[in-house]
C-alpha cells in the first residue's frame, strides 16, 4: 500500500482521491476550505451542469485550448463513465437542451454528497491546511508539507488546486506555485468562460434582463473579420453582458477587448420576413406612438434602447413612421451592436484559461514528465472548454486518470 497526498478537495481532487483509494492506496486529502468542494456547489448557478451527452469529439472540439491533449483521459473516464458513477450512487440525472447534464433535484449538493460520501466509503482522510510545498528526492516525490510545518510522507502527490477564478471558493493559484517551484512552467493564467463589460452606456438601463433565443456575433474590432458566431441566452447585467453565449464568445475569443459583439434580436427571422412583420404590426397600431406599437416586438425594458438607438423619436406616431425607418428599426433588431471594453476580472470567471504547461504532462497518466510520483488534475492544467458541462468532465476524467496512475 503506497501513501498519496492529493492537494485540492474539488471535483478533480476528490475523484483522484476515490479512484485511488479504490486501488488500494492509503489517501490523505489536503484542503484549506473547511469543507470539500465549495466551488463545486455554486458550478451552473447551482444545478451544476456535470457533464455533456456529446460523443469525445465533441468534448475535444468544444476544449478551444489544449483539447487533443485530453483524449486519453476521455478515454479513460468518458461522460456515460461519469454519470454511471454519480447514478450508482443514486444521484438521478437528465439531459437539457444541448446535451447538458443535470442532476434531477437540480442541486449541486447531491453531486457533492454522493462524492464525499465515496471518499468516506474508501477510508479517504481528508486534511484541513495549506500545501506549502512538495518535497523531492533525485527528482522523486517523497512527500507534501503543509503550512504548519507538518511532512505528510508520501510516494505520489497529486496537484488538483484548481485555477484562480472565484478566489473566494479557494481557487488562489496554489497549484502554479508548487508546480513552478518544481521546475513546471505555468502559462499565464488569463480569464476563461466570463462576463463583458461594454463601452456603451445605454444597456446599464437592461441590467437584469435576460434575452433566451438571441444570435451573437463577435467581429474584430479593427478588421471586421468574423470571429464567432452563436445562438442562445444573453443577459445585461450593471457593467455590460452574460450569460452562456457571452461567456463561451469570451473563451473562443482570446483577446476580445475591443471586439464588436452584434446582437440578433429575432434569429428565426430574415430580415425581409421581420420587415413584413413589423409592418403588419405598425397597420395593428397606426394610432399609437412609435414605442408603444413595439410591445409585441421586444420586452418592455428594451423598447426605449432599440428606439434610441435606431434614431427614432419616441413620440413619433405610427401613421408618419417612413419606409427609412422601418428600415433602421429591422437593422436595429437584427444587428444590435456594443463595443467590448474589456472581461470582467478573473476572479469572476467561471474557469482560467492557462496553468501547467500540458507538454511537462503525460496525457496518459497525468504524472509531471519533470518530477516522478507527481500528477496533475483538473483546472490548475492549461486546458479549458466552452460552457455545456465540459470543464467539469474534465475534471473528473484528469481526476480519474491520475488515480489510476498514482
Amino acid at each position: 500500500m503506497s501513501n498519496v497526498v492529493v492537494i485540492g478537495a474539488g471535483p478533480a481532487g476528490m475523484m483522484a482521491a476515490i479512484t485511488a483509494a479504490k486501488n488500494g492506496n492509503n489517501v490523505v486529502v489536503v484542503e484549506k476550505n473547511g469543507t470539500p468542494g465549495k466551488k463545486l456547489l455554486i458550478t451552473g448557478k447551482g444545478r451544476c451542469n456535470l457533464t455533456n451527452s456529446c460523443d469525445i469529439n465533441g468534448f475535444i472540439a468544444n476544449t478551444p485550448v489544449n483539447g487533443r491533449f485530453l483524449y486519453s483521459a476521455l478515454k479513460n473516464f468518458s461522460n456515460n463513465d461519469l454519470m454511471e458513477f454519480f447514478e450508482n450512487r443514486g444521484v438521478k440525472l437528465k439531459e437539457e437542451r444541448g446535451g447538458r447534464i443535470f442532476p434531477v433535484s437540480d442541486k449541486s449538493s447531491d453531486i457533492l454528497n454522493a462524492l464525499v460520501a465515496s471518499m468516506k466509503s474508501q477510508n479517504v482522510k481528508i486534511v484541513q491546511g495549506r500545501a506549502s510545498g512538495i518535497v523531492t528526492n533525485n527528482g522523486e516525490v517523497v512527500g507534501v508539507r503543509l503550512d504548519n510545518n507538518t511532512l505528510l510522507k508520501c510516494e505520489s502527490a497529486v496537484i488538483a488546486t484548481g485555477g484562480k477564478s472565484y478566489p473566494l471558493t479557494g481557487s488562489t493559484g496554489d497549484g502554479y506555485a508548487l508546480a513552478a517551484s518544481l521546475g513546471h512552467e505555468i502559462v499565464t493564467p488569463k480569464p476563461s468562460l466570463v462576463p463583458l463589460e461594454t463601452v456603451e452606456k445605454n444597456v446599464l438601463s437592461l441590467q437584469g434582463l435576460s434575452l433566451r433565443n438571441i444570435g451573437l456575433k463577435v467581429f474584430d474590432g479593427k478588421t471586421g473579420k468574423l470571429l464567432y458566431d452563436d445562438f442562445g441566452e444573453l443577459l445585461f447585467t450593471h457593467f455590460g453582458v452574460s450569460g452562456p453565449v457571452i461567456l463561451s464568445a469570451s473563451a473562443f475569443v482570446r483577446n476580445i477587448t475591443g471586439a464588436r459583439l452584434e446582437i440578433d434580436l429575432k434569429p428565426a427571422l430574415s430580415e425581409e420576413k421581420l420587415e413584413e412583420r413589423i409592418k403588419r404590426d405598425f397597420e395593428m397600431y397606426s394610432n399609437k406612438n412609435f414605442v408603444n406599437a413595439l410591445v409585441d416586438l421586444l420586452p418592455s425594458k428594451m423598447i426605449p434602447v432599440i428606439a434610441d438607438y435606431c434614431g427614432i423619436e419616441h413620440e413619433k406616431k405610427i401613421n408618419q413612421i417612413t419606409r427609412e425607418d422601418r428600415r433602421h428599426l429591422t437593422e436595429a433588431l437584427k444587428h444590435f451592436a456594443l463595443t467590448v471594453k474589456c472581461p470582467r476580472p478573473i476572479t469572476e470567471a467561471i474557469i482560467t484559461s492557462g496553468g501547467v504547461n500540458t507538454k511537462q504532462i503525460n496525457p496518459s497518466t497525468m504524472e509531471s514528465k519533470l518530477v516522478k510520483g507527481l500528477f496533475f488534475a483538473g483546472e490548475v492544467i492549461d486546458v479549458d472548454a466552452y460552457t455545456g458541462g465540459f470543464n467539469l468532465q474534465i475534471a473528473f476524467s484528469t481526476g480519474y486518470t491520475a488515480g489510476m496512475n498514482v
